[in-house]
């Protein structure tokens, strides 16, 4: 409840349900939220292995995330939300 109970990480995983992203994406996703808090929010969930970050050895260099089984299993109780909101809310 601790980790999921924060609506950044909610919107993180929603967004990497649908693929891989890259940082500049949950930029833009999760606007006006600053890029500090976003980077805390994916080391955290990082941490807990919802997530994995890839970095890519190109120019100029390319990070990507996705989620892991652990996190993907989450997009249950996510979709759950999505319902009870669209029903009652």
């Amino acid at each position: 409840a601790q980790l999921l109970g924060d609506p950044c990480t909610l919107l993180i995983v929603r967004d990497l349900l649908t693929g891989n992203k890259r940082f500049k994406d949950f930029e833009s996703s999760l606007a006006p939220m600053s890029s500090r808090t976003i980077t805390n929010k994916l080391k955290r969930l990082e941490e807990k292995k919802i997530l994995t970050r890839t970095e890519f050895k190109e120019r100029p260099p390319r990070v990507e995330y996705a989620l892991t089984k652990e996190g993907k299993a989450l997009g249950g109780l996510i979709e759950e939300m999505r319902k009870y909101g669209k029903k009652f809310l």
